[in-house]
């Protein structure tokens, strides 16, 4: 599994590279643009879950302890954190959201009946995970809870609602920007919160962010697995590069190839790397996170689970036709509540698992690179600017913004 995942990233970086050589300054629109911050917004909700919220606090620790785990010896827990979760890895999103704006319209490849099917089992187990995940660290982070069944089907029922609260929103794209704006300034605020709770001074605050500039300088080193976690997350990574490029690039409004690289590096990398920063100050004095901080990062990242499930909801849904207008509102909500459950629940007794996921993505890579060569070589060559009739109305984004 890992030589298919080194192959995979070898081949993504090597992509990337290609398209920002050859076509660096065409100018990318969707079919609904609009501008930067909220596409950025759209972007960082959509790509990122509650993983984000939980995962740091219960991972320093390990890799602080390089006796058991020699291979993150090379560099600091900040910048380990900050590499699993930022900067070069949004490269794979980069590729899949310049892919499906400018190439896929005149290559329809993810229109072929079977890689629909393929690619939409994908989204689908995306979702169940994400949902899962959500469960699994529920108890970590709600520990007053307890430990009783009680409370294990109070996370269930949690879990269920965030649910149906993601397929009722999924069925008016209205909810899209309600969303993502106000995950992304919840996100904002919960940092902030947290920094004058904890009274991190300036200088330290500053000093914990200059140690990911240790990432930069062993950036090479995260290129390939370190280990079987750092795999994990890769293949996670991959799982989700597909369907977060199919979906966000309706709403790339007009940027430059390169520089819709440059944004999806460094835009999203600021408020992760803010919120370790501030993590790590929580980790390294000991300080608690019950109660109040708790329960707000817990709806911080319930939030981003909603926003997450609603955007693939949507793509899945439309992909397959299986929309509120063929099968009525009601039919809608349960059919996909039921099967997202049902799937959360082979996640949680682990007849699932995100590698197998992430593999499948990295399959349907290549296949596409296959199809490109051996039947769309000079279709792609030839493309130069995005779809024809694309332009960039700004009173339509200010309609939608």
């Amino acid at each position: 599994m890992n030589i298919l995942l080194s192959a995979g990233i070898i081949f993504t970086l090597l992509a990337v590279i290609y398209c920002v050589y050859k076509w660096g300054n065409v100018t990318c629109i969707g079919v609904t643009p609009v501008h930067l911050f909220t596409f950025i917004a759209i972007l960082f909700t959509s790509g990122l879950d509650a993983g984000l919220i939980m995962f740091p606090l219960t991972e320093f620790g390990v890799y602080e302890d390089i006796v058991k785990n020699p291979e993150y010896a090379f560099s600091n827990p900040m910048a380990i954190e900050f590499g699993y979760w930022a900067f070069m890895i949004w490269a794979f999103y980069f590729l899949t959201s310049f892919y499906f704006c400018v190439i896929e319209p005149k290559v329809g490849f993810f229109e072929i009946p079977f890689v629909k099917f393929l690619n939409n089992i994908v989204i689908i187990g995306v979702c169940a995970f994400t949902a899962f995940l959500l469960f699994k660290n529920l108890p970590w982070y709600l520990p007053e809870l307890g430990q009783s069944t009680t409370v294990l089907v109070t996370f269930y029922v949690i879990v269920f609602a965030v649910i149906l609260a993601s397929v009722i929103s999924s069925t008016d794209v209205r909810y899209l920007k309600i969303l993502s704006l106000a995950s992304t300034w919840m996100f904002l605020a919960l940092i902030v919160g947290m920094w004058l709770g904890a009274l991190i001074a300036p200088q330290v605050f500053v000093k914990n962010i200059s140690m990911i500039g240790n990432y930069f300088g062993n950036i090479y080193k995260f290129v390939f697995p370190l280990n079987d976690y750092h795999a994990f997350y890769l293949f996670w990574w991959f799982a989700w590069s597909i369907m977060i490029g199919q979906f966000t690039s309706r709403f790339v409004g007009g940027l430059k190839t390169w520089q819709l690289l440059a944004a999806l590096l460094v835009l999203p990398s600021i408020p992760i790397a803010l919120w370790i920063a501030v993590l790590y100050y929580y980790h390294l004095n000991d300080l608690a996170t019950g109660g109040l901080v708790n329960i707000a990062m817990v709806f911080v990242g319930i939030t981003f689970v909603i926003n997450s499930l609603d955007s693939l909801i949507r793509l899945y849904t439309d992909n397959l036709n299986l929309t509120t207008q063929r099968f009525g509102k009601a039919q809608y909500i349960i059919g996909n509540v039921a099967a997202l459950c049902f799937l959360t629940l082979l996640f949680q007794l682990d007849f699932l698992k995100i590698e197998w996921v992430g593999a499948l993505a990295i399959l349907i890579y290549f296949a596409c690179f296959y199809y490109i060569m051996r039947y769309k070589r000079q279709t792609v060559a030839a493309i130069n600017s995005s779809p024809e009739g694309r332009v960039v109305d700004f009173n339509i984004i200010n309609n939608v913004t």
